[in-house]
């Protein structure tokens, strides 16, 4: 018998990721619009060097925008939830790691249940001052969708593999307004050591956001590096291996050598 309720096809290449390896895991959380992909690489290089990786995938991505669409930042945070539950059955110690939106959802993680440490990569944390941005969820009855802009990719074979949506959903970009807020009056709260990595190349989430988050973070141990030669997609651009490799000297130094 059939219930005439389908589930969503995820689209090839989007699906999450799970490497098991030591007793130290790690959760990679991916940015709006895209997928598991995002943090693929990264996933990959701390597994060889002996930390379990998770990277799962948030509600409403790597299927359709009209998933998306539907879908509330509740959900988002749940989908990082469940990871974090499924790393703390497997793991001794756990280390976030989040990508632009995934950032905002690893600062709200930490603060309730606070992990060995966090690394935040090109994380948003202030509102756009767009006269548009209060008015998106009336918005997106008219306009469902928004086109993203031309590439600015520095390594071209990068975005010839990466896997997200063409556009933005309107209404689950509301959605990202309204979690920023949220996560920026949690960064008081936040009190694991945190490494910051932004590029300064970046031109959708400046540099500027990585300097208002090493003002507000709570944490005594919180460090910035500040890279160049990618876009705001630094585990995916030119430079991802400079960024490989410090996030891997942070989890080394803040949760052990893995075993």
């Amino acid at each position: 018998m059939t219930t005439g309720i389908s589930s969503p096809v995820i689209l090839p290449g989007a699906e999450p990721f799970l490497f098991r390896r030591g007793r130290t895991g790690c959760l990679l959380l991916h940015g709006f619009t895209a997928t598991p992909q995002e943090v693929l690489r990264l996933g990959a290089h701390l597994a060889n060097q002996g930390y379990t990786a998770l990277g799962p995938r948030l509600a409403g991505h790597g299927t359709s925008l009209h998933d998306l669409a539907r879908t509330r930042w509740p959900d988002w945070l749940a989908s990082a939830q469940d990871g974090y539950d499924m790393l703390r059955g497997a793991c001794d110690r756990i280390v976030l790691l989040g990508v632009s939106m995934g950032g905002l959802l690893s600062v709200l993680l930490a603060v309730d249940q606070p992990p060995a440490g966090l690394v935040l990569m090109s994380t948003p944390i202030t509102l756009h001052p767009s006269p548009l941005r209060r008015w998106l969820k009336r918005l997106s009855l008219l306009v469902p969708r928004i086109r993203k802009g031309p590439p600015d990719w520095f390594d071209s074979s990068a975005l010839a593999e990466r896997i997200a949506y063409p556009a933005y959903s309107t209404r689950a970009a509301a959605e990202v307004q309204d979690l920023i807020p949220r996560a920026r009056a949690a960064l008081p709260q936040v009190t694991v050591p945190t490494l910051v990595i932004h590029s300064r190349n970046d031109t959708f989430v400046l540099p500027t956001h990585a300097e208002v988050l090493m003002t507000e973070l709570g944490a005594r141990d919180k460090r910035l590096l500040m890279i160049e030669g990618s876009n705001h997609l630094i585990t995916l651009d030119a430079a991802r291996l400079q960024v490989f490799e410090a996030a891997q000297a942070f989890v080394r130094r803040v949760a052990g050598p893995s075993r």
